[in-house]
């Protein structure tokens, strides 16, 4: 009997295009070994984003296209993630403590954003991702209502900020700063700066991925933000409504402009389910995000139905995906957040943290 061909497995597991990425595993350079021992094939794959949902279909299809060539007899493979940094706008660098900032925008309010970033953030980490969400809605911080936090934020030296938790996530909201009922009467550099505290002085603990939950609009409070965050990658959120449209393509320019990508967009309320009969109608249009991708050249990250259940569960304090982790919705949002971090995880590699410091004395 012949020995096991190592070039026939690669064949096999270039034949493999991942989902997300749309890569076959050896160009994508997620295969690290492969192991023959006889009859038996060891191979070890490791994916740049999170993937835990993934992962054991992926394994038994990979099983079986390994053992599929007839000098195989058993096929074992290994599947793990490794998540790095990935470079932010020219003029900044990576945040100390976190791998990779995405900003979730829209054109306009009421289309969702903030339910989508919370869902966002939880996916990720129900992935197996380190997440933390920060509120940078300083008019109208909602997230610790979404996330059933309350309370202010503790702080252990009087300089920083501890982040409160919430399913297994890291968070921050200017709503932990002050009374719900109190209104910030801000000016512009005064948000600004009130953001930068809350991004800088929080004590966030080694995140792969910090979703921050910008304001709606795209005036100058976010087009700053956006030129002094160290954002590595940008999602944009959208209802199929033609004027929700017209902002988001404003959001969507608007990071171009400061050489920020736009890993995709999600449209939100795509189609109403008819909790009595069932019956689907696309109240708010129909298509509408799939069009914007196509305009820009970017990727329909998923769509989320118009459903009673997802608005219940925020306002209860548990999201979606916490809520109802095996849901269709929660699978959805799980989706999304595989295909948000395959395609940052294309984009450059920042590899500043790899390299030391080279300091010059004079003696």
């Amino acid at each position: 009997m012949a020995g096991i061909n190592r070039a026939d497995i690669e064949a096999q597991l270039k034949s493999y295009i991942d989902p997300h990425t749309e890569e076959d595993l050896l160009a994508s350079k997620s295969v690290k070994s492969i192991d023959i021992d006889g009859s038996s094939v060891s191979v070890k794959i490791v994916l740049g984003y999170p993937a835990a949902g993934l992962k054991a279909a992926m394994i038994e299809t990979l099983k079986a296209k390994i053992t599929a060539l007839p000098e195989v007899d058993t096929a074992f493979i290994d599947i793990d993630f490794k998540i790095i940094s990935h470079t932010v706008q020219k003029n900044l660098k990576p945040m100390a403590g976190v791998k990779n900032i995405i900003a979730v925008a829209s054109g306009k309010g009421g289309v969702g954003k903030s339910t989508t970033s919370a869902n966002l953030a939880l996916a990720l980490s129900a992935e197996g991702a380190r997440v933390g969400l920060l509120d940078a809605d300083i008019y109208g911080p909602s997230i610790p209502k979404m996330l059933g936090l309350s309370g202010k934020a503790d702080s252990r030296d009087g300089k920083s900020i501890e982040p409160k938790m919430a399913y297994d996530i890291q968070c921050m909201s200017v709503g932990f700063m002050v009374d719900e009922e109190t209104p910030l009467i801000l000016r512009g550099p005064m948000v600004v700066g009130a953001l930068q505290q809350l991004l800088n002085e929080t004590n966030w603990d080694d995140l792969d991925y910090l979703i921050i939950d910008l304001p709606p609009g795209t005036g100058d409070i976010q087009l700053t933000l956006s030129q002094q965050v160290p954002v590595s990658g940008s999602v944009i959120v959208t209802t199929p409504q033609d004027i929700a449209l017209l902002d988001a393509q404003k959001a969507l320019k608007m990071f171009e402009r400061v050489e920020i990508p736009v890993l995709g967009v999600i449209e939100n309320m795509s189609v109403h389910i008819c909790s009595n009969c069932g019956h689907e109608e696309s109240i708010f249009g129909k298509g509408g995000g799939a069009l914007m991708a196509e305009k820009y050249d970017v990727e329909l990250l998923g769509a989320l139905p118009l459903d009673i259940s997802i608005r219940e569960d925020a306002d209860g304090g548990k999201p979606s995906v916490a809520a109802d982790p095996d849901g269709q919705v929660a699978a959805i949002y799980r989706e999304i957040a595989r295909k948000t971090t395959a395609k940052l995880a294309l984009k450059s590699k920042d590899f500043s943290g790899l390299f030391p410091n080279i300091v010059i004395e004079n003696n």
